[in-house]
């Protein structure tokens, strides 16, 4: 069975993405060479991984980190699996400012944990990208583009598009100048000579978004606040 590396080449993939697509090119040489994420490198839990995703969503990084530590601190462990989250009933981990709805979530990851239904890291290794999203994503609170967060910036997967995420859509906008930004399936098919480097090209297109971002706040005298990516 393949093994899928962690990681990719990102001066290939600049060079690539640069040849493919000279409108692409002429901001990723604008803004310059993007470094490999050290995540990559990392050993991590899966499970950790998305139960910290399920707490951080609709809040702001502040505020989520403060819950975060709260439950580890209920729970007495800086990890969050099935055994350590069984430590605490409902009401103690409620009491640390986790919703209704993202306690179910929990309760939920722990429980598919405990019956073998989420892949560990080393099986991950072997799994393909539509095979780890279709693992995933029956977790109660866990979407696509959770796992493609995962993929992309965890498992260092090359060729992911997040083709749902507004910052990838904006960035595309403005790459190609267009009125609107692209529908999902129209910026998908749009990415295909990104492949096999679109994790790289969505790296760009992020911080495309962002000089768009930027620009606009100069010209407006406003402050936005940059379209979140992941959670660590």
């Amino acid at each position: 069975m393949p093994r899928h590396a962690r990681g990719f080449d990102t001066q290939a993939a600049y060079d690539h993405l640069a040849r493919r697509d000279r409108k692409l090119g002429a901001w990723m040489k604008r803004i310059g060479a993007i470094d490999a994420d050290p995540r990559w490198r990392k050993s991590f839990d899966p499970v950790d991984a998305l139960a910290r995703a399920i707490l951080y969503q609709q809040l702001s990084g502040k505020a989520a980190a403060t819950i975060v530590g709260r439950v580890e601190t209920a729970i007495g462990s800086d990890r969050f699996h099935c055994d350590t989250l069984a430590r605490c009933d409902d009401a103690t981990i409620r009491a640390c400012g986790v919703s209704g709805n993202k306690l179910l979530a929990l309760r939920d990851l722990a429980a598919r944990e405990g019956r073998g239904e989420i892949p560990a890291l080393r099986q991950m290794s072997t799994m393909d990208n539509d095979a780890i999203v279709d693992a995933l994503v029956p977790v109660r609170g866990i979407g696509r583009w959770t796992v493609e967060m995962m993929l992309m910036f965890r498992l260092g997967r090359p060729d992911v598009l997040p083709v749902d995420d507004l910052g990838i859509r904006k960035g595309a906008q403005l790459v190609d100048k267009l009125d609107g930004m692209l529908p999902p399936k129209a910026l998908a098919e749009r990415g295909e000579r990104w492949g096999p480097y679109r994790t790289y090209a969505s790296f760009y297109l992020w911080r495309i978004a962002d000089f768009g971002v930027q620009a606009t706040s100069k010209a407006s005298a406003a402050t936005k606040t940059p379209t979140k990516r992941s959670q660590d």
